[in-house]
């Protein structure tokens, strides 16, 4: 169940996002994000606590023990963010390089039998820890996206589309009225719709995705 596929994509995302962000400045950080209330500074500080998060999980599932993904919860995940969006741009791009680098060691130290093993998300959902690496993928592609610096849905991996699309339209589909059809020929396109990321003509509103 070693989800190695997953963690070589996640790499690859790192790569890619790191170079995304690498010379932004203050300014840069500063500006507001397609996410309400959030600046460029809390996406980048979300992405490192939330690769910080994924430490947490394998390293309790490596002792076989069960930890929520981020201490306090909600109210402790939110005020880390907020606490990190302040800090100086080159600050901030030092965090999510570190941390990325800390859980790809993580990942690659676990032995084969606690991939297994049960962790619990932030919303207390338990998962085996080999579905993590899937989800640090989609937190890292979709959050590319939300720093506008040149990336768009465009940019998707075939890999992350052909995955993401099927689990993505299973979820938000059924929060949408029950008379709706919507068909994008363009899986791109559809997939950015329904993470919240572009607005389609003649589609309906969908939940915001964080």
């Amino acid at each position: 169940m070693i989800p190695e596929r997953h963690i070589a994509w996640v790499a690859d995302a790192h790569r890619r996002f790191m170079e995304s962000i690498e010379a932004m400045t203050d300014e840069d950080v500063r500006r507001p994000s397609p996410l309400p209330g959030w600046t460029i500074g809390h996406v980048l500080s979300h992405v490192a606590r939330n690769a910080d998060s994924h430490v947490r999980r394998t390293d309790a599932a490596r002792r076989g023990v069960m930890m929520d993904q981020y201490d306090g919860g909600y109210a402790g995940r939110e005020a880390a963010i907020a606490a990190g969006a302040r800090r100086p741009a080159a600050d901030i791009v030092e965090d999510v390089r570190r941390s990325a680098g800390v859980l790809e060691e993580a990942w690659q130290t676990v032995p084969a039998d606690a991939w297994t093993r049960r962790t619990r998300d932030v919303s207390g959902r338990e998962r085996p820890l080999f579905e993590l690496p899937s989800r640090r993928w989609q937190e890292l592609e979709v959050h590319m996206i939300d720093l506008e610096a040149g990336v768009s849905h465009r940019s998707w991996p075939d890999e992350f589309v052909i995955e993401w699309l099927p689990r993505t339209r299973e979820r938000m589909w059924q929060q949408m009225p029950h008379d709706s059809d919507p068909h994008l020929e363009d899986p791109r396109v559809e997939l950015a719709w329904l993470y919240g990321r572009l607005k389609g003509p003649n589609l309906p509103d969908l939940p915001a995705w964080g």
